[in-house]
């Protein structure tokens, strides 16, 4: 059946809007047009979405929902019912948090068996090459399988805290950006340079320093620059397509840009955490705050607002890695507590309020960091990243004018706590539907309803 959306808005230029409606056909929109129309067509069902803005549902490019294996963090029923109630109709999900990790073709089918069944929005997957998996010299067979498979991208660790995905040595990550570059998909970087931070924890651990500052100290700007400028380098030793994760440096982001310049093929995501608080909230926070990278300064902050509005960002994404509430984030120690904060549910809502809202992007610039370019970036633009007749039809019903504070408690990922606990956002998710399926809806009352698990499909690279 086709279904017609009514009395809506819909981007147009930079920052202004016009009313329009959308006609959803088997799954994809059909048409888009400006103005109302009168009457309905035969066999039509109508929908209003009262005044509200239409924004193309949102791509999160970089999550770890831990399915299989680590399920009392997050699973991804819990963590794509959060994405849905967050604007985001697909996620990337990393390999690495997952037991056994995406490394070959068997782990990923594994993985796909079991989380299909329980997907509320449509998911990518990132495979993935570990310090453990290079030991097997298969290595290289099993990345082509997974790109023949249709993951999304490889991700690579030059600093990793994990016993099951261990770090590369940058011997290792050129090889496999080589072969990368061959199979014509990207490779992504966790950018921390190994041997200044081991060097700086291993002396702040025999002063005895265990604060949020003294972690801070240990992951300095520095470790980010250094791990970049090698990763440039590799770029332009393999031609790779390259991009960082997570970059919180205003540093490393000059070195990037200037690389961007002679059009090295290089691009870097930042996550609303590093656009939001500094290092001295993380000492205020503690645990709650800790990530890796660890936020810096005012100064870097700014830069990276700045360099998402110029477009030497790419795009954002959440690093969503929510550690078990108590137990796991707050250890006792900042050493041992884990480092990850949950997001992807207020993604939008923090970019169009403190973004948008207050000046910092543009409403077009809105749409393209949150999903045309993440939909470039993974291939699937043919399909994802645009209210445009042909795509699936994903998209966001968001109210403006709604005010509302932040409660971890409300929000719908399975450990429930929060750095943005009790900040006031302007503009909230009403609806988010997925190739025009209802995938979640805010009732007037407050009262939630979601889309059946499911209702999210496996999205490979590149396929229609």
């Amino acid at each position: 059946m086709r279904t017609r959306f009514v009395n809506l808005h819909i981007p147009a230029g930079d920052n202004e809007t016009v009313a329009a409606e959308i006609v959803v056909n088997d799954g994809r929109f059909e048409e888009i047009s400006t103005g109302e129309s009168a009457t309905a067509a035969g066999g039509e069902q109508w929908i209003n979405l009262g005044g509200a803005l239409v924004l193309p549902g949102c791509i999160d490019g970089h999550v770890h929902f831990d399915d299989p294996g680590f399920t009392q963090r997050e699973d991804f029923a819990s963590g794509t019912a959060a994405a849905a109630a967050g604007g985001v109709t697909c996620v990337a999900d990393m390999p690495c948090t997952s037991l056994p990790p995406v490394v070959d073709r068997e782990s990923l089918e594994n993985k796909l068996r079991i989380i299909d069944p329980k997907a509320h929005v449509d998911y990518l997957l990132w495979g993935g090459v570990s310090g453990n998996s290079v030991a097997d010299l298969q290595w290289s067979k099993h990345l082509a399988d997974l790109a023949d498979a249709g993951i999304a991208a490889v991700k690579v660790y030059m600093l990793s805290g994990m016993d099951t995905f261990r770090d590369l040595t940058m011997a290792e990550v050129r090889a496999v950006m080589a072969d990368a570059h061959r199979l014509g998909i990207p490779v992504a970087i966790h950018a921390e340079d190994r041997s200044i931070v081991e060097q700086l924890t291993e002396r702040a651990l025999e002063r005895g320093e265990d604060s949020p500052a003294a972690y801070a100290a240990s992951r300095p700007s520095a470790a980010e620059a250094s791990a970049v400028t090698a990763a440039v380098e590799a770029c332009r030793a393999t031609g790779a397509r390259v991009h960082i994760v997570h970059l919180a440096s205003g540093e490393a982001l000059d070195i990037i840009s200037a690389a961007r310049l002679e059009d090295m093929p290089i691009s870097a995501e930042t996550c609303p955490h590093y656009l939001e608080f500094t290092s001295d909230d993380f000492e205020r926070l503690g645990p709650i705050l800790k990530t890796a990278p660890v936020v810096k300064s005012e100064g870097d902050r700014e830069r990276l607002w700045q360099g998402l509005a110029s477009g030497e960002l790419s795009f954002v994404a959440t690093d969503h890695a929510a550690g078990r509430w108590p137990e796991e984030k707050q250890t006792g120690s900042i050493w041992t507590d884990y480092g990850g904060v949950p997001g992807v549910e207020l993604m939008l809502p923090y970019l169009y309020s403190e973004g948008f809202g207050k000046g910092r992007i543009t409403l077009q610039r809105l749409t393209e960091i949150t999903a045309s370019e993440p939909a470039r970036f993974f291939g699937v633009d043919h399909r994802k990243g645009y209210l445009r007749p042909g795509c699936d039809a994903d998209f966001v019903a968001f109210d403006r004018d709604v005010s509302w504070t932040v409660r971890a408690a409300d929000l719908h990922n399975l450990n429930r706590y929060t750095p943005f606990e009790g900040r006031e956002f302007n503009g909230r998710v009403r609806a988010t539907y997925l190739r025009g399926h209802c995938a979640y809806q805010r009732r007037p009352d407050g009262a939630e309803v979601f889309g059946p698990a499911g209702l999210g499909e496996w999205i490979r690279r590149g396929f229609a």
